[in-house]
């Protein structure tokens, strides 16, 4: 007789640091988009990563993720705009992978609610640090 899959079957052994862990890649996802940082993001993703852009712009490899950042990255906040970010849901698929939904929410120069985002990263850790390794960033409609 096979045992019934419940969540208590892919999690890590220490689950509360693991998410902890999550949620702070997340926070540095937002603090080094905020401060126009290619390096340091391009540096949270995988070597071999995908990462699908809002717009649908496909993206295969760090290399290719971080030719797209430079030329998107710097300068997007110069008119006063930003965006935040905030873990919603995490899943584990094994201890060392897991799906993660994530709310993100663009702010207007004047810090008023923009437009929203509802982006996926499957991270995967290795060598002790959580890494986005398949990513889509996809925009919310409407609420």
């Amino acid at each position: 007789m096979t045992q019934p899959v419940t969540a208590a079957t892919y999690a890590p052994a220490d689950h509360d640091a693991e998410i902890a862990a999550i949620h702070q890649l997340v926070a540095e996802v937002q603090r080094v988009q905020q401060l126009e940082l290619v390096d340091e993001f391009v540096a949270m993703f995988r070597e071999d990563a995908i990462w699908t852009t809002a717009a649908g712009k496909r993206l295969f490899g760090r290399d290719a993720i971080g030719e797209f950042t430079a030329q998107v990255l710097p300068g997007w906040t110069a008119d006063g705009s930003t965006a935040t970010y905030e873990v919603e849901h995490v899943l584990f698929v094994r201890p060392d992978v897991a799906a993660v939904k994530v709310r993100q929410q663009y702010l207007t120069p004047d810090g008023a609610p923009g437009t929203a985002g509802a982006p996926l990263y499957v991270v995967a850790k290795e060598n002790g640090r959580w890494l986005l390794t398949a990513n889509q960033n996809t925009p919310v409609a409407g609420d």
